[in-house]
């Protein structure tokens, strides 16, 4: 029987409009009801999930910055594995001689560079211009998706940080070029301390090497008292696949690229279709 179900965001509990369907949204109700633990798990910071879920009328636990933090549902910090201060600064080093746009996660707001925006403007021309067929449309929604986070604060280089007492969760770094992406995953996929994963085509994202959505999700259930082999999870990305490799119950979105369909369980109906809800539906069948 499942007594605790994950549920990324992006691609999966939010629809191409970036908003929750009346049908998801009426089933983490009803899940609720039925006093199912819902659990948002998601790559984004928790303050921006509250915000997304103001006028749902529910309150969950937050897994945010892709497990490094837990957030019980009223707010509070429950759980935090922030970057070693030292690797966070290091890792930005590196991000800002490669003129990358990235966004540093912390407590409350999440850092960014003053010309960030600029970069990506030049970044976007630079790519239009060497190949004309691509879409302009799609680079712009992406851009868009990325800028629509709530919480941003702006810096004008990372050695103001030396100056700030802050715990550092996740640091995300945003390209259109994909050879600048691989150069950067190459870069990072063998520190010691680290974890390299992506949560979208144009972007990797740098963590604490204790810190998963599938760690925190453990983590949780163990503190509500619920075996692993009761929980179920959900997602469409690569980032959500150590969630799903420790959930009793998994499923990938119809819009999840291949691999991560395989590594799931199930497959369930894309973000478009209420995937989100017919997985849960699912559950109740068995």
């Amino acid at each position: 029987m499942t007594k605790l179900i994950a549920i990324d965001l992006d691609g999966t509990l939010l629809n191409e409009k970036n908003e929750i369907s009346e049908n998801n949204k009426q089933a983490l109700l009803d899940s609720q009801a039925e006093g199912i633990e819902v659990v948002i798990a998601t790559g984004r910071a928790h303050f921006d999930v509250q915000t997304i879920f103001k006028n749902t009328g529910m309150k969950t636990w937050i897994i945010g910055a892709n497990g490094a933090t837990i957030h019980r549902p009223n707010g509070e910090l429950f759980h935090h594995i922030p970057m070693k201060h030292e690797d966070a600064l290091d890792s930005l080093k590196w991000l800002e001689h490669e003129e990358f746009y990235y966004e540093i996660f912390s407590k409350e707001a999440i850092l960014t560079p003053q010309n960030g925006r600029e970069r990506l403007m030049i970044e976007m021309d630079r790519l239009l211009s060497a190949n004309p067929n691509i879409s302009v449309e799609e680079l712009n929604q992406a851009m868009a998706k990325q800028f629509s986070q709530t919480g941003f604060s702006y810096i004008g280089s990372p050695a103001e940080l030396n100056e700030m007492n802050i715990d550092i969760y996740n640091i995300l770094a945003f390209s259109f070029d994909d050879e600048k992406l691989n150069k950067g995953q190459v870069q990072f996929k063998d520190h010691k301390d680290l974890t390299v994963v992506s949560s979208a085509n144009h972007n990797f994202e740098l963590e604490h090497k204790d810190a998963s959505k599938g760690n925190a999700m453990a983590i949780l259930a163990k503190k509500l008292g619920i075996h692993l082999a009761d929980t179920a999870a959900v997602g469409d990305s690569f980032n959500d696949l150590s969630m799903l490799k420790t959930a009793g119950r998994s499923a990938a979105m119809g819009n999840a690229p291949d691999a991560i369909k395989e590594a799931a369980q199930s497959v369930t109906l894309s973000n478009h279709e209420d995937g989100v809800a017919h997985f849960i539906n699912s559950l109740r069948e068995r």
